[in-house]
């Protein structure tokens, strides 16, 4: 009998999964690191990392802590946890009961479980962060992408939301809304919130706040969403954004006592897979969540700088045709070029992706496409995240002098450079 040849390994892989890459942001964080390697200098627009050191004292604690070893409970440290809630407290005037916090290694793996635990269809925004589609896309859940308009942001609008429901008004969702907002910096306020909170409530609808920009809110001004719709509300938060401490991977999600069920469902999955998130991080993120002079020092400074920075960006791109939404929170700006789009073509430039490719080879300026985002293949639609500067000089000088254009092209030069390189490179 002849021998049958054996299968491709590929054939092995979970349908969901095939032809996916690495999430476009740290794909593009790679990609810079290797060109600067080889000698070329890049200005790194690309991930969204923040560029500020730890706090000095949340430091201090997790080197008092280094000696912790044990597993904690799975759903997190109990002081903790008791922190968290407190902290929504002081911040929204929301009560929490500690047993429905779960505290995990960042909110990116908490998103992942809430989709597996909740049987419901995503929906999102078009622009959204890159990785919600992505994760729905791997459970084998359903993406509903939201039409959104430049003129309210290009963020969730409650007419929008109800059009939606309304076509199957008792299938279960899960909304998720990221203020200040990854990829646009767009901040809701109180009225957008509650106008989204009524169409929420008509149709039962699962949400999930994720609000780990929340403190880097320009003004200090962030509002949650459970505010006006505590009940089916999940609030999500972490470390990684306003706190400086992405690596250290800790983030928690913050359930109302209607959803206690579903916290302990993510508990039960949880213990299966990560077990409990590091030790001596879950100690340091006491200190960092307790109220202070030091971190809010540090919070008000480092907003200021990166308030002075999204102006010099917007106005940059706009005097060039950009249409942009000025951002309110947050590292990110969302540029789209379609006014410039007969002069792009000539140059052989039709798509976001060939527009950021170009822009790389030519200026040495990464940034990501609007497709990442959930935006058409076409659209000449961009994000760049401005967070190529030293932070901790940034901060430091911050303390004694004025924060404005001048401040940012003096302590934040990569970023002002690149972004005037991205004007001059669009305007040819």
């Amino acid at each position: 009998m002849p021998i049958s040849q054996p299968r491709s390994p590929e054939v092995y892989l979970n349908l969901n999964i095939r032809g996916m890459g690495p999430s476009a942001t740290l794909a593009i964080n790679e990609r810079s690191r290797q060109l600067a390697a080889q000698g070329q200098r890049i200005y790194r627009l690309g991930l969204g990392q923040s560029p500020f050191p730890v706090p000095s004292h949340v430091q201090q604690c997790l080197r008092d802590n280094a000696h912790q070893k044990d597993y904690l409970s799975v759903k997190g440290l109990p002081a903790l946890r008791q922190a968290v809630v407190d902290w929504v407290r002081r911040s929204e005037g929301l009560d929490y009961s500690p047993d429905n916090v779960l505290v995990g290694p960042g909110t990116k793996e908490l998103m992942f479980l809430v989709q597996l635990a909740y049987y419901g269809d995503l929906v999102i925004p078009s622009p959204s962060w890159v990785s919600y589609a992505p994760q729905a896309r791997i459970i084998g859940r359903h993406i509903h992408w939201l039409r959104t308009r430049p003129e309210t942001g290009l963020g969730v609008e409650p007419e929008a939301l109800d059009a939606l429901c309304a076509r199957d008004p008792d299938r279960p969702r899960l909304l998720i809304l990221n203020s200040p907002s990854n990829p646009t910096g767009l901040c809701y306020d109180a009225g957008q919130l509650q106008a989204i909170a009524e169409v929420l409530r008509k149709y039962r609808v699962l949400a999930l706040s994720d609000e780990i920009y929340s403190a880097t809110h320009y003004t200090g001004g962030h509002v949650s969403l459970a505010r006006y719709y505590p009940e089916g509300t999940i609030i999500s938060n972490g470390l990684s954004k306003w706190c400086g401490a992405g690596g250290w991977r800790l983030g928690f999600f913050v359930f109302p006592h209607s959803l206690g069920w579903l916290a302990d469902a993510m508990a039960a999955v949880a213990s299966e897979t990560f077990t409990s998130t590091s030790a001596p991080i879950q100690y340091a993120a006491v200190t960092a969540l307790e109220a202070g002079a030091e971190m809010d020092d540090y919070l008000e400074r480092s907003r200021q700088v990166l308030a002075a920075l999204a102006e010099h960006a917007y106005l940059t791109l706009s005097g060039v045709g950009a249409e942009l939404h000025r951002a309110a929170g947050g590292f990110y700006l969302f540029p789209r070029f379609e006014t410039r789009r007969a002069g792009l073509a000539a140059r052989g430039i039709e798509t976001g992706e060939v527009f950021c490719e170009r822009l790389l080879e030519e200026t040495g300026v990464a940034i990501l496409p609007g497709s990442c985002f959930g935006r058409p293949h076409k659209e000449l639609s961009t994000r760049l995240a401005f967070v190529d500067f030293d932070g901790g000089t940034a901060l430091a000088e911050a303390a004694t002098e004025v924060v404005d254009e001048a401040f940012v092209k003096t302590h934040c030069p990569r970023v002002t450079t690149a972004i005037e390189r991205m004007a001059e490179w669009v305007d040819i």
